[in-house]
């Protein structure tokens, strides 16, 4: 009997292998796990956690191994982080009313197939008509991490737009090089440029993010700085603007006239069924009906009714640098008004009307201050930029 129980302390019965933790108390959660979502579970209190045979005075969430990591920045989604991150500069040049974004660079960039990637940066200003401002820079091939350095400029844009203005980067794949037609781009990012000081360079290094085909609430777009606005904002303001022109004035002593600049027009409204316009400005009008008391600006006897442009295909941003001259004494230019009017050029048709300005003593703000300023100098050219109006002078043939 003795040697049979020795030979059963070195055995385990059935009976003793079934008692074993049978009752092992209460469940614990996993040891440490609130220190893998910290963003998550910021309120994990210490007594979840084995306790040591010393508690600490001040208890506090030990931190996890380093290699097991994995924190995302709080502003920053999970689309975000996989899409890579671009790099560029932006400049508001109040002086010169121009905003310049220099594309640097893009990093981690994750295209739908695996492989190389041919890229370039696609530019936008919303609210607007996106063909209006789209501009884009060189495309760079067979790279996840290309390199632009490139310049891209928006002309005539002033302190008052950048106010209500975003400026929309994409980074996408070549279009004769993509997998599929009405592909996405492969991340986009939009910076609200009333954050922008006049005169000082700003740079970012941002997250790419999905586009958003949905509208946000305004409280969740503006919660953070590089916030996400939709498609349909471009919708919007399609019509919100005709467009503006770049006009030089110069009153010459020598040529005992006014000297009229047409350098180029910015953001005109797309006006034919390809989204663009082939624009051509016009100056001055025919004879006005007898409702109209105003004396408008003529050429010299001898020419054309009226003077005008060349055309410029396709494009919403024509640069014409045309000069034209009208004779007359100082005295006698003061008391009359200048029409600009920008029109789109169509073969058999009638030509359509895209905005106008006029220029006068009797006009207000700036086209009265541009005026009056250039007849009180001589020899002194003045540019400025003028917006278009929508709804031209009812005017007789």
């Amino acid at each position: 009997m003795a040697g049979m129980a020795t030979a059963s302390r070195g055995r385990v019965t059935m009976q003793e292998h079934m008692a074993i933790d049978v009752s092992p108390g209460p469940i614990r959660p996993i040891r440490l796990i609130s220190n893998y979502f910290p963003h998550f579970y910021p309120f994990a209190e210490p007594t979840l956690r084995t306790p040591d045979p010393q508690p600490a005075v001040t208890p506090a969430i030990p931190s996890a191994p380093q290699p097991q990591l994995d924190l995302e920045p709080e502003e920053d989604s999970d689309d975000s982080t996989v899409l890579g991150t671009l790099e560029f500069t932006l400049l508001l040049d109040a002086d010169n009313s121009t905003l310049h974004c220099t594309a640097h660079r893009a990093e981690g960039l994750k295209p739908p197939a695996s492989g190389s990637v041919d890229t370039y940066v696609k530019a936008n200003l919303l609210p607007g008509a996106s063909k209006a401002s789209q501009l884009q820079t060189r495309t760079v091939r067979g790279t996840r991490g290309p390199v632009w350095e490139e310049t891209l400029t928006y002309h005539g844009f002033t302190v008052q737009d950048a106010r209500r203005k975003t400026l929309r980067l994409c980074v996408c794949e070549d279009p004769r090089l993509r997998r599929r037609r009405g592909a996405p781009p492969l991340g986009e990012l939009r910076v609200p440029l009333r954050k922008l000081v006049p005169n000082r360079a700003r740079s970012f290094n941002v997250c790419l993010e999905r586009r958003r085909l949905t509208k946000r609430p305004r409280s969740l777009d503006t919660a953070r700085g590089m916030s996400l606005y939709e498609e349909e904002l471009e919708a919007e303001a399609a019509g919100e603007e005709r467009g503006r022109i770049l006009l030089s004035l110069c009153y010459s002593s020598q040529r005992g006239g006014l000297l009229v600049g047409v350098l180029r027009c910015a953001h005109l409204a797309p006006m034919d069924a390809n989204g663009y316009s082939d624009p051509f400005v016009r100056l001055a009008a025919p004879t006005l009906s007898p409702s109209f008391p105003i004396s408008f600006l003529h050429p010299n006897v001898g020419k054309k009714s009226k003077y005008k442009t060349s055309v410029r295909k396709k494009t919403l941003n024509p640069e014409f640098n045309e000069e034209f001259f009208y004779a007359g004494p100082r005295e006698e230019l003061a008391q009359k008004t200048l029409l600009v009017s920008v029109w789109d050029y169509d073969l058999g048709t009638a030509d359509d009307f895209i905005g106008g300005v006029q220029l006068s003593s009797q006009a207000s703000g700036e086209r009265q201050q541009h005026w009056r300023e250039c007849l009180g100098r001589s020899d002194c050219r003045l540019e400025l930029w003028h917006p278009l109006d929508g709804a031209p002078l009812q005017l007789s043939n």
